[in-house]
């Protein structure tokens, strides 16, 4: 088993939560929201985050909207909807309970192997 393959997996397990989070405060174009994930370390490529984008406005979570821009072409901006504010809060108690529970685990398993 390779353990790239395993983070990967994880990494995509909170895709989702981390940018509904990126866009709860302010609306933003892909760009912005990709230099937010690679500033924490959450690497992602256009070709990952445009279908996902695309799902969670199908979905119904997210909105956009276009804006010149003065240095290009015009920037889709996105933003949560009503929907996708209730649903990332579902999701933030959510993480919230499974960080927790996590952290419970893995340090009663630490201490059993010292």
């Amino acid at each position: 088993m390779k353990i790239e393959n395993t983070k990967a997996q994880m990494r995509k397990g909170v895709l989702e939560y981390c940018i509904l989070s990126v866009l709860k405060d302010e609306d933003a174009y892909v760009a912005e929201i990709l230099e937010t994930l690679k500033d924490a370390k959450l690497l992602v490529v256009e070709g990952t985050i445009y279908p996902l984008l695309t799902r969670l406005k199908n979905a119904g979570l997210l909105t956009y909207r276009w804006e010149e821009s003065s240095s290009g072409p015009p920037r889709k901006y996105y933003g949560l909807t009503e929907t996708g504010k209730l649903f990332l809060k579902e999701l933030t108690t959510t993480w919230d309970e499974l960080q927790t529970a996590v952290s419970i685990v893995t340090k009663q398993k630490n201490k059993n192997h010292e």
